[in-house]
């Protein structure tokens, strides 16, 4: 699925989590929004989650994601994967259209509803129209700079991602696990 109008870029780092995300909203051509958050903290401020794709379809999963982390108490991989099943398998589920980034201290997700559940080998996961730019970005600077914190390298990631994608903005938002 090409996700377009929205960057999201995570990471764990030196022992630290941070995931951020731009705010910009687009709907054709316009801009609409410049300040939405689309990072945020679930399962009493221990999980982070960003999303690319349809913000309603985006909740929608949210929520079953955060069902699904209640029902296996925490353990994140195994909630991720019931529900990229779940996603997969449920006819009104695979209509939804987003793409979910999910970090906890130990594990960095990517959730599709083709069914995906990929954890990266570097820690660094990277969605939406500049998602590719941010990962590239944030990879970079984990090498020049490995005593940048997590929170550093996903910002300038998402700056760097801003300077070159035109539905990325520098209104940026990043959200860290302490």
């Amino acid at each position: 699925m090409k996700t377009r109008s929205t960057t999201i870029v995570g990471l764990l780092h030196n022992g630290q989590a941070a995931m951020a995300g731009d705010g910009q909203v687009t709907f054709g051509e316009s801009i609409l929004k410049t300040s939405a958050v689309k990072v945020r903290k679930i399962y009493n401020d221990k999980i982070l989650t960003g999303f690319a794709g349809t913000a309603a379809d985006a909740l929608a999963l949210y929520e079953l994601l955060e069902k699904k982390i209640e029902e296996y108490s925490g353990n994140l991989p195994k909630a991720a994967v019931e529900l990229a099943k779940e996603w997969r398998t449920d006819r009104s589920l695979q209509k939804l259209e987003a793409v979910i980034g999910v970090i906890d201290k130990k594990h960095i997700l990517l959730l599709s509803g083709n069914g995906d559940v990929i954890e990266p080998d570097d820690g660094i996961i990277g969605i939406g129209s500049g998602g590719d730019f941010a990962l590239a970005a944030a990879r970079a600077l984990k090498i020049a700079n490995p005593k940048l914190t997590a929170e550093k390298i996903a910002k300038q990631a998402l700056e760097i991602a801003a300077d070159i994608c035109i539905y990325t903005n520098r209104n940026i938002k990043v959200v860290t696990l302490k």
